[in-house]
């Protein structure tokens, strides 16, 4: 997007509690959608020693496909209407424009519910929830509870724009997020998270806002501490996890998260200055370190991807996971009262139960049959049908 068309709006400004809320749409400026195109022509692809396949990073062969159907194949108009599919708008709060969807159920006691996306994720991570969510009838499940959704594009991530200040942790996400929902004029309301925004919901829990009734997250990141009664709770999975399974793995290749967590303004150049850069670095974990990629779903990648791009905010977002390692934000052992629920999958990240219990209030710990990092998009079944029992048992 250009910077006059970063944030168009359309409609009439409308105020709810005393602050502007302004009804918003995607349009990516057709001259830079051109300048993209242009920019993946002419590409410097780096030399691929032979046989190193994806333990080095990135495969070339994935890279360059996928970058060739950025440039040629990819139908901007179609993710356009994607990513508008559902009533959004913007509103300032603490200095920073904040994106979001809104989507009201027809259901009577209708339950409010904000879900927070990760990185390098945007808001389309739960395209596929929304309407199971607020409209269950309308999707085959009568009598199940009903929710308002809310789903805020991450402070310094997409259409929201870049945070230009320090200070953007996930406390403070968590924060901005409450007031998102008091300004909605809701007084009671849920959570969910996963990723960046499971750091934002544990945030949450530890503030509990009034009205916060519950938090539902994908991942957990605690470890063990080596206090011989937690271990004596560990799990066989648990060990299998840590030694040789998903957490050892994921551990071993998230090289991101260490550049991310201390060097974020060098990377940043790269990442906004050079699509197939940026393509490469972010598809990391969309195929697990490329091992997965062809079970990717290529166009939802670019959609999310052609956000990033367009918003100039591939460099705050990875800004802040270093903000969060300055802090503590999201990893703490700090003392959760709010009712907490963990969903676990198991192509993922493995969340410790004897962990999360440490400091938080877990009364709800599921383990998944199938699913990964990105089960909003690719088992948004599985994920709905957790979050309805969960919020239907407070």
């Amino acid at each position: 997007m250009s910077d006059k068309q970063q944030l168009v709006t359309t409609g009439d400004t409308m105020t709810d509690a005393g602050a502007a809320v302004t009804p918003f749409t995607v349009r990516f400026d057709p001259a830079e959608i051109d300048e993209l195109r242009a920019r993946l022509s002419r590409t410097r692809w780096p030399v691929e020693p032979t046989g190193t396949g994806a333990d080095w990073g990135m495969p070339a062969a994935t890279v360059r496909a996928w970058a060739d159907r950025w440039r040629d194949g990819f139908d901007f108009d179609a993710a356009q209407r994607r990513l508008n599919a559902f009533p959004q708008f913007t509103t300032q709060l603490e200095g920073q424009t904040m994106h979001f969807w809104h989507v009201r159920s027809s259901e009577p006691g209708a339950l409010p519910l904000v879900l927070m996306h990760g990185w390098p994720a945007t808001v389309l991570e739960f395209e596929h929830v929304v309407g199971l969510l607020t409209e269950p009838a309308a999707h085959g499940a009568p009598g199940a509870p009903a929710f308002h959704v809310v789903v805020p594009s991450a402070p310094g991530f997409g259409f929201g724009g870049p945070t230009t200040g320090l200070g953007w942790d996930a406390a403070r996400h968590a924060r901005v997020t409450a007031e998102l929902m008091r300004r909605l004029g809701y007084a009671r309301w849920g959570a969910a998270g996963k990723d960046i925004g499971a750091l934002t919901g544990r945030e949450l829990g530890a503030l509990a806002p009034d009205g916060l009734v519950g938090v539902h997250l994908m991942q957990v990141f605690a470890f063990p501490t080596g206090d011989p009664g937690e271990r004596a709770r560990l799990t066989d999975a648990d060990l299998a996890s840590l030694s040789t399974g998903s957490t050892a793995e994921f551990r071993s290749k998230a090289g991101y998260q260490s550049i991310h967590q201390t060097r974020p303004q060098t990377l940043a150049y790269a990442l906004e200055d050079s699509p197939a850069g940026l393509l490469a670095w972010n598809a990391e974990l969309w195929s697990g370190f490329g091992e997965y990629a062809a079970y990717v779903d290529v166009d939802s990648y670019l959609t999310h991807l052609s956000v990033y791009w367009f918003t100039r905010t591939a460099g705050s977002a990875a800004r802040s996971y270093r903000e969060n390692s300055l802090t503590g934000a999201g990893y703490r052992d700090v003392p959760v009262s709010v009712p907490t629920a963990v969903a676990v999958f198991p192509q993922d990240f493995r969340t410790i139960r004897a962990c999360v219990e440490r400091s938080m209030n877990l009364v709800r710990y599921t383990e998944m049959p199938s699913g990964g990092h990105f089960a909003y998009q690719t088992d948004p079944e599985l994920i709905v049908a957790d979050l309805r029992e969960f919020f239907a048992g407070l």
